[in-house]
């Protein structure tokens, strides 16, 4: 029980953060509020203030700021598509107060295309200039995957187009639904297209449709991995190093993978300068136990799965496939907390709804 409260604690200290943060912007609300109107120093009056609070507890937390109307300010608190940042701008945008004047606003809200018109660097992107089709995959029915289709453009602007179309896709779904509904993406130029286009007014419905079927197909899928087997892999890098792994291979085998279609990947480091890049027996320990504290609030019968470890170089690996990734973030982020002192622990958490990532583990 010592662990559990010590989580609770720690998740405590994140919401009494939130608290600190709107005690805070309520004896600044009006000048803020001034700074907006008057679009006077609004970059070192109000943007340079309002970030400097928010990496108190999260630096990866953004905002975007509007005025839907002469006695409205607007903040919108977005993750900017990191999607294990998305559970605390919920939770930030929870937590806030009502103060006269503000709306606050969790992730950016979907828009009608045809009042999206982004201009960046002489490129427009708009409804009539932007289509898409759908790409099956019969191997992985369940896979959405789009070809975004644009005008002709250079190929040494192409990463411009793609953060413009990115942008807009952002702006048409809603930052949720842009983050969580779309497995793949490609960009082409129209000419590249040989396929029927489809105007992107109709994205969202056709999202909307695919999205009904696969939630249908997979409601209630539940997996108890207790009496899985495991293969236990070995190798020798080049450098002579040693890497060790041990998988699932049950798992990697299941034929409902997509209803966990969200991996977690946490890293734990560790010195193994001295042992061909393995760890010592305290660092082993360690490692050991916080695994067995995730396992602990992360439980396979609540949809939360432990694919196995990879460990070489100094850094331990631990991989886990989701049916959501808000938990997750949750208890990733409270153990970050507890083990600061002890070790580096960073998780990034991603879609990928076939566990493509794991095809190297497994046996042709």
């Amino acid at each position: 029980m010592s662990f559990l409260n010590n989580i609770i604690d720690a998740q405590n200290e994140v919401t009494q953060q939130y608290v600190d943060f709107w005690d805070w912007f309520k004896k600044h609300a009006k000048t803020f509020f001034y700074v907006v109107k008057q679009r006077e120093n609004i970059e070192t009056d109000f943007f340079e203030k309002l970030s400097e609070q928010l990496n108190v507890f999260n630096e990866s937390l953004y905002f975007v700021v509007g005025m839907p109307d002469e006695d409205t300010v607007e903040l919108i608190f977005t993750a900017d598509g990191i999607i294990k940042n998305i559970v605390f701008v919920e939770e930030l945008v929870q937590a806030a107060p009502s103060i006269k004047g503000w709306i606050f606003t969790a992730l950016k809200s979907a828009t009608d295309t045809s009042k999206i018109n982004i201009k960046m660097e002489g490129f427009d992107f708009n409804e009539e200039n932007i289509g898409f089709y759908a790409n099956e995959h019969p191997e992985f029915p369940d896979e959405i995957d789009i070809t975004v289709v644009y005008p002709d453009f250079a190929e040494e602007d192409r990463q411009m187009v793609v953060n413009g179309i990115y942008i807009f896709l952002d702006n048409v779904l809603g930052e949720l639904n842009f983050a969580c509904i779309i497995d793949q993406i490609d960009i082409v130029r129209k000419q590249e297209s040989e396929q029927e286009i489809v105007p992107i007014s109709k994205l969202k419905s056709f999202l909307i449709w695919r999205e009904k079927e696969f939630v249908e197909r997979y409601e209630g899928v539940r997996r108890n991995t207790d009496k899985d087997n495991y293969s236990m892999l070995q190798a020798k890098l080049e450098n002579g190093n040693m890497l060790l792994a041990a998988i699932n291979t049950d798992l990697l085998k299941w034929d409902r993978k997509a209803s966990h279609p969200w991996i977690m990947n946490v890293e734990i480091k560790y010195d193994g300068s001295e042992l061909n890049g393995m760890p010592d027996e305290d660092a082993y320990t360690l490692m050991e136990e916080i695994e067995e504290n995730i396992t602990t609030e992360l439980k396979d019968s609540e949809g939360y799965l432990n694919i196995g470890r990879q460990t070489a170089e100094g850094t331990r690996n631990i991989y886990f496939a989701c049916k959501d990734f808000r938990k997750p973030s949750k208890v990733l982020g409270a153990i970050e907390r507890l083990y600061v002192d002890q070790t580096e622990i960073s998780y990034e958490i991603y879609k990928d709804k076939y566990w493509q990532s794991f095809e190297h583990f497994v046996k042709p």
